[in-house]
């Protein structure tokens, strides 16, 4: 595939009843700003979050988008916030979601990297080092990949996104998807993060 533009979507749309609170909300929105970061420095030009247990964001006075939940977590400003309604529905929810808003821009990108907010030791190295892999694919198609396992951000050429929303179903997201492609490309980032997912909270025993 011919090197291109990358648009980033964070999944945040979660309630994280294990966690007991919306991890978007997490630590005052560190883990928000920390993903945003994340895939803007490792090569996204835009970041579109996608919000759902703590309503769609809303503008203040200044025009800043702002996460309706006590206390209000700011959206950083370099990233475009998209509510998904059905949210409940599972992870497939919040994928359509970021999908159909970055495949409706006017630009619309070559590629979407897609990173869920819950991975917080993931950072512009791990995106850049994946990004890089699906620019150079020929099926346009790569994954971070940690201890043997496959993990997050996902990058997407833009003629699978169609087939990605086709077949996005409840909590499994893209799984269909992924797995049904020999060609996706996994980049191994052990060096870089643990790429873990974090469902319950520090103080909270599995």
């Amino acid at each position: 595939m011919d090197k291109g533009r990358c648009d980033g979507i964070l999944l945040a749309a979660g309630a994280g009843t294990r966690y007991g609170h919306p991890k978007v909300l997490v630590d005052e929105g560190a883990w928000l700003r920390g993903a945003t970061t994340a895939l803007r420095e490792g090569g996204c030009e835009r970041v579109v979050v996608v919000l759902g247990a703590t309503g769609p964001a809303r503008r203040d006075a200044a025009g800043r988008w702002w996460v309706c939940e006590s206390p209000a977590i700011a959206i950083p400003e370099d990233a475009q916030p998209v509510w998904a309604p059905d949210w409940a529905v599972g992870l497939a929810a919040s994928l359509r979601a970021g999908l159909a808003a970055v495949a409706a821009a006017p630009d619309r990108a070559d590629y979407a990297a897609i990173m869920p907010v819950d991975t917080p030791d993931v950072g512009a190295d791990v995106v850049a080092r994946v990004l890089e892999a699906a620019y150079n694919a020929p099926s346009g198609l790569a994954r971070a990949r940690f201890d043997n396992s496959p993990g997050h951000p996902v990058v997407l050429h833009h003629e699978h996104w169609a087939a990605v929303i086709d077949t996005a179903r409840g909590n499994s997201g893209a799984r269909a998807f992924l797995d049904s492609r020999p060609d996706m490309v996994a980049v191994t980032c052990d060096d870089l993060a643990t790429g873990r997912d974090h469902d319950y909270p520090p103080s909270r025993a599995r």
